[in-house]
């Protein structure tokens, strides 16, 4: 139906303006112009309504400048045709319509194809901030309404349709861990869209030709020039391949953990043994592994530690050390 009361209008639009420039105008060059310039205004606002300013600008500014050639084409095409016979009306609106068409749906894939440019994504970022679409992994996390009620990310923050259908899905699975975290991740969200400083957009464009959640983030990414917000190290790894600025909340929990030297003190409390013979297991508050060599026979107690070596992978941190009381 709205399609339907999008397309008399656009009829309407166009025919009122056609009549105007005839019959008040003088005709001539306006019977082109005026309904140009009116079908390419109305163009801009059916496509804000229905995309919701999703899009990167340059694909607005290619839908565009498509529209304006093919109503020039077909209005070339009409005008000589109303020139021949003036029941041709009929025939030039087709035209226009059909011409306009083509023209928005060849330049907004100009667009898009413009807007993967590195020259227009860096223009984007330098002029504000980017919107960041979130993955179904960094909901679920839940860490990320931490950061955001810090302060720490600008813009607004991007939530798929395609994303929300995969957390209710989850939601209502029959294991009951999968049903837990769907329903975590939903109640990050609704936490995330109560804070009136947090912006959060239901982003509905899909891609029913691509199957893959994690392709069509990439793909909704590539389209809209925004971020992707993830934890997942393999997305985080693909999407940086096909040119998309991810941020990995797990990459920014290991750059603020604190910085701990070989030789350093603390104080930790063993909590379960290691995997090797003698070692025990502990944890700093911020989830950071302990592995104490010697440690064995200290469990559940707090002990003088000194640090030994640090190990550092993708996943994290580890840190190994020796009761104080062993290192010589």
């Amino acid at each position: 139906m709205k399609w339907l009361l999008r397309i008399l209008i656009a009829v309407v639009v166009f025919y009122g303006s056609f009549q105007y420039a005839d019959q008040q105008m003088g005709g001539g060059v306006w019977l082109i112009v005026l309904p140009l310039i009116a079908l390419a205004c109305l163009l801009a606002i059916f496509i804000g309504e229905v995309r919701g300013f999703k899009l990167h600008p340059m694909a607005y500014a290619g839908g565009l400048i498509g529209t304006i050639l093919g109503l020039i084409i077909g209005s070339l095409f009409g005008y000589v045709l109303i020139g021949i016979n003036q029941s041709g009306i009929y025939l030039f609106i087709l035209l226009n319509s059909t011409f306009a068409y083509l023209g928005y749906t060849v330049g907004i894939s100009w667009g898009k194809e413009m807007a993967s440019l590195p020259v227009f994504r860096q223009k984007t970022r330098a002029d504000g901030a980017k919107t960041k679409v979130l993955d179904t992994s960094v909901i679920i996390d839940g860490r990320i309404a931490d950061i955001c009620e810090a302060g720490f990310i600008e813009g607004s923050l991007g939530a798929p349709q395609f994303i929300l259908n995969e957390l209710q899905h989850i939601a209502d699975s029959s294991d009951p861990l999968k049903r837990a975290r769907g329903r975590r991740g939903l109640d990050i969200l609704n936490r995330l869209q109560k804070n009136p400083q947090i912006k959060v957009e239901v982003m509905d464009i899909d891609f029913p030709k691509i199957k893959e959640v994690d392709s069509k983030l990439i793909a909704l990414a590539r389209e809209t020039g925004a971020d992707i917000l993830t934890n997942d190290f393999n997305l985080n790894k693909i999407a940086q391949i096909q040119g998309v600025n991810v941020l990995n909340i797990n990459q920014l929990a290991n750059a603020v953990k604190p910085i701990v030297l070989p030789g350093e003190g603390m104080n930790v409390t063993i909590t379960r043994q290691g995997k090797e013979r003698g070692q025990g297991v502990a944890y700093l508050d911020d989830g950071t592994m302990v592995v104490v060599e010697q440690g064995e026979g200290l469990l559940n107690q707090s002990v003088d530690v000194v640090v030994t070596s640090i190990l550092q992978t993708p996943a994290g941190r580890m840190i190994f050390a020796a009761p104080r009381n062993n290192v010589p």
